[in-house]
């Protein structure tokens, strides 16, 4: 397969449920080393697009592409697909009775036939990639769940697989671990190379680390542009209106982008007790300015995708 072609393709693909239409004419292609955040509300079909990549769900009409090889019911292709797309799933998928190390023992030893020691070696390369080699001897429940989803990255990694597929890896963790999850990700994704394809419904969490955003909804792809370019789309992520209340420039698209903002208001908050609903003569002395209805601007805690 040429560099510049395609490594995934999707075609025209279609999708039931019965006679619940899922994925609706599905195009999307995407370049060698490419890293795609799939985000949309629950039941979107977002979790179904990235799972027909390596088959675990079967598209009825249309074709998808990975590598330069066509997914059919030949299930000798799709074992050839499976053997370079790795998958993390958001509930880690850990078996409780192996330690650690030997999670990540598992996918190279029955995906590329290596030998036990070779594949020990490769387990603990990864663990240290992960920042957590300290762990190799424990047991799943014994570790956080930021620690356990870290171990489910290292384990598919150690397959060395070409792609890497993730399904709301985040989703079942605090934003601390969410954080520390996908910072190490970051790294090992840029260092190995890998094209990403990541479906998560809190876009502010991950599009810092895309470099397109792919909107689904309704089982279709209703947008797909650049990540930089989600500030001023009509889907974006809802830190970014509070960004456009607060006069910043450039607009946040994280939420590590708003806290390095919102320095300057957090030095004015110094001291005070926080509250939930700001008055607009409170929100204006923080340099929001009041809504024109007059109404209080209420802050949420949590910003969602939907």
């Amino acid at each position: 397969m040429q560099a510049s072609e395609p490594i995934i393709e999707f075609s025209k693909v279609n999708k039931w449920y019965g006679q619940f239409h899922v994925l609706r004419d599905i195009d999307l292609s995407v370049a060698r080393g490419e890293r795609i955040v799939i985000c949309g509300p629950s039941g979107s079909g977002k979790s179904t697009m990235i799972r027909c990549i390596n088959r675990l769900e079967e598209h009825q009409k249309g074709r998808i592409v990975v590598d330069g090889i066509e997914l059919t019911n030949d299930l000798k292709r799709i074992d050839e697909v499976r053997r370079e797309v790795g998958m993390v799933f958001q509930h880690f998928n850990l078996f409780p009775h192996l330690t650690i190390q030997e999670n990540c023992t598992l996918a190279p030893i029955w995906v590329r036939k290596m030998p036990k020691k070779q594949a020990e070696e490769v387990a603990m390369h990864f663990l240290k990639r992960v920042k957590i080699p300290e762990q190799a001897n424990k047991y799943p429940g014994q570790l956080s769940g930021g620690q356990q989803q870290r171990v489910a990255i290292g384990g598919v990694l150690a397959a060395h697989p070409r792609i890497l597929v993730l399904d709301e890896p985040t989703s079942a963790l605090d934003p601390v671990a969410a954080e520390e999850v996908l910072a190490a990700l970051t790294r090992l994704v840029h260092d190995l190379g890998l094209t990403v394809l990541l479906a998560e419904h809190r876009l502010e969490r991950v599009v810092q680390y895309a470099d397109r955003v792919v909107v689904v909804e309704h089982g279709q792809v209703s947008s797909d542009l650049p990540a930089a370019a989600m500030a001023t789309s009509p889907v974006s992520p809802p830190i970014v209106n509070l960004g456009r209340l607060a006069g910043w420039s450039p607009l946040p698209l994280s939420v590590r982008d708003a806290r390095r903002a919102a320095g300057p208001i957090q030095a004015k908050l110094t001291g005070r007790t926080p509250v939930r609903v700001l008055r607009p003569a409170n929100v204006e002395a923080l340099g929001f300015g009041p809504r024109k209805d007059g109404q209080p601007v209420v802050l949420h805690a949590g910003a969602y995708f939907c």
